[in-house]
């Protein structure tokens, strides 16, 4: 089985900046890509960013785009997303997802097998 480990959430005044972490261990796997998502109470789980090994490349939500980085440490089997500037709208718990088959589409959750448990992340205005 594969675990993914979640760290770096916390509470931040607006303006102020997290680096989430996530890191993969367990069971040896190639995953196609890695993710963020979010979930604000009572709305839905949403995708924030992702990140393809193999090529390297990312994509980002409108909404954060601009303020958020997503990025890898292949040698660590970690993934980051270093989020600035951040807004009240950002509060949410965030979950890192790995995906270990090919898909059409990263910016959904379907492509994803493999979940953390999610940290919180809170920012006051």
């Amino acid at each position: 089985q594969v675990q993914l480990d979640e760290s770096g959430g916390g509470l931040v005044q607006a303006g102020a900046s997290l680096r989430l972490s996530c890191a993969a261990s367990g069971r040896t796997f190639s995953s196609y890509a890695m993710g963020w998502f979010r979930q604000a109470p009572g709305k839905e789980r949403e995708f924030v960013a992702r990140f393809r090994w193999n090529i390297g490349s990312t994509a980002y939500a409108d909404s954060v785009k601009g303020r958020f980085t997503i990025s890898g440490d292949s040698a660590q089997n970690t993934v980051y997303l270093q989020m600035n500037s951040l807004k009240p709208e950002d509060t949410a718990v965030y979950y890192c997802a790995a995906a270990s088959r090919p898909s059409y589409s990263y910016s959904t959750d379907r492509a994803y097998d493999y979940w953390g448990q999610g940290t919180q992340v809170t920012v006051s205005s």
